[in-house]
Order: C-alpha cells, then sequence, then structure tokens
C-alpha cells in the first residue's frame, strides 16, 4: 500500500499565493517526480521511482484543480468544499519481496470517491488555515478484469502556511490523520490463501478496521513558470487490525519525494482567484 496520490502530487507541485489576485483560467505543463517508499506497508523492501507527471491548474467557477486538489463548488460556502480524493499504488513483483515469493503479484490499484472539506480557521489574509479533510475511496485493481478491492477511509487534519517569514514564497503543509478500511482493502495486500502457505508464511485472513496513521509535511515554491516540491511521509501501523499478518514486516516506515514542474502553455483569460 505504497500509494501516490495524485491530488496531493498536485498540491505539491502548484502555486501558493495567499492573497486574491488575477491568474490564468487555465495552465498546462509537465514535470518529472522521484519517490522512494516501500512496496506496501508493512514491508522491508524499499522501491524508488522516477516518473513523468502532468501538471495541470483550471480557476472554473464551478471546477477547480489547484494546489488544494481537484474540486467542485457545490456548496454556497468558503468553509465547505466537495472535492474528488484520488490514490493508486504501483505493481509489485512477489518475486522481488522475500516474504511474497511465489504469492501472486500485486497489481496496481487505484482509489476515488468523494471528500468533504471542512475549513476550521483561517487567516485573514487567507495564509494559513486549519481543515478537516474526510475522503471516502472505492478500491479497485487496474488490470484486463479489475478486481474490487473495498473502501479506504482517512480522515485528516490538513494545515496549510504561505507566509513563511524566513522563507518567502514558499508553502509548508503538514496532513495527520488515521486511516480504516474494509476487509477486502486489507486482504488484498496482507492475506495469505492456504494455497500460499509455507513452513515461514502460515496461511492468514486479514480483517476490516484500523490500518495505522500516516503523517505528512510537504514544502513547495513556484519560480516564475517553474514549480519545485518535495514532502516526507511517516506510517505507523501499530494498532492495525493486520499488524499479525506474517507479510508485515515493519511497522513503521518513511517515504519521501520531490518533483519539479514547468508551465508549458496558459489560458490569456484571465480570472480572480482567492486561495
Amino acid at each position: 500500500m505504497g500509494k501516490i496520490r495524485p491530488a496531493a502530487l498536485l498540491a505539491l507541485l502548484a502555486a501558493n499565493v495567499a492573497a486574491a489576485e488575477d491568474k490564468p483560467l487555465w495552465e498546462l505543463g509537465a514535470g518529472v517526480a522521484a519517490f522512494s517508499f516501500p512496496a506496501y506497508r508493512g514491508s522491508d523492501k524499499q522501491r524508488h521511482f522516477l516518473m513523468p507527471v502532468p501538471y495541470f491548474v483550471y480557476h472554473g467557477e464551478f471546477l477547480k484543480a489547484d494546489r488544494h486538489g481537484i474540486r467542485g463548488s457545490l456548496f454556497d460556502s468558503d468553509r465547505v468544499d466537495l472535492t474528488l480524493s484520488l490514490s493508486a499504488s504501483p505493481p509489485t513483483d512477489s518475486d522481488d519481496v522475500a516474504l511474497r515469493k511465489g504469492m501472486p503479484d500485486l497489481k496496481p490499484t487505484a482509489e476515488f470517491g468523494p471528500q468533504v472539506d471542512l475549513t476550521l480557521w483561517r487567516s485573514d489574509s487567507h495564509a494559513r488555515f486549519l481543515k478537516l479533510r474526510l475522503p471516502l475511496r472505492a478500491a479497485f485493481t487496474l488490470e484486463r478484469s479489475p478486481r474490487e478491492l473495498g473502501w479506504v477511509f482517512s480522515p485528516n487534519v490538513n494545515v496549510d502556511i504561505t507566509d513563511l517569514p524566513a522563507m518567502p514564497g514558499w508553502n509548508l503543509g503538514f496532513v495527520a490523520g488515521p486511516i480504516w478500511a474494509t476487509k477486502k482493502q486489507h486482504d488484498y495486500f496482507y492475506g495469505v490463501a492456504p494455497r500460499d502457505a509455507t513452513s515461514f508464511r502460515p496461511a492468514y485472513e486479514a480483517r476490516g478496521g484500523y490500518s495505522g496513521s500516516q503523517f505528512l509535511a510537504s514544502l513547495s515554491k513556484r519560480y516564475d513558470k517553474t514549480w519545485v516540491g518535495a514532502f516526507v511521509r511517516y506510517d505507523t501501523l501499530s494498532g492495525a487490525s493486520f499488524i499479525d499478518s506474517p507479510l508485515v514486516v515493519r511497522k513503521h516506515a518513511a517515504t519521501a519525494g520531490i518533483a519539479v514542474s514547468w508551465v508549458l502553455d496558459e489560458s490569456k483569460t484571465r480570472v480572480r482567484v482567492d486561495d
């Protein structure tokens, strides 16, 4: 369950300006990102990725895509947003992970679903805010015949600061919260079918419930037509419902990433944007 979240990556790369200003209706670009994370949460196999990433910002009246993610303005309120939560995990070759050797490979997965954002506090300049985010995502494998993998609920608290006194122009963000998932989600990553059981890997059927917690910090800045950003994430599986799975080796893990993106084109139409 080492996951890459497109919305989070977009947030990592996008601009950070506190005050309302005129901006292009849309911006298009491309970039590259490097990641290092476990093959799945609980694995002792670290994986490294270098991958291209798209860059897209849109400031429509209804639909918006920016550093806060992809969202639609369905409420007449500046304190409540209904957004789209996205997440994905790359494939894992079981022969590359000692404890999974001989088991079916883990297919790439995707998750998507609604997310309600509640602004609990915001500074007068809109340069700092505290939000409660409530994403609920359906999960499935990405293959010719997709397999449904249950649901993931990961409420979290988000703090964003765009007016760092010692670092003008930089945006600092923090996200922290627990994760819960259904039996199908846990069993896909941590279950061991009887046919795959060995002397060192007993059969195991995972339960739904608590999936551990995550803590993330990110830093990003825009330089004219270029965005740079980095993040670190700490995962803990202490108390997770699948902690006794024979496939869990590490209860704690760190993930890190860095990205650079360049704006290649933008709309001539300007709109008033208040972040």
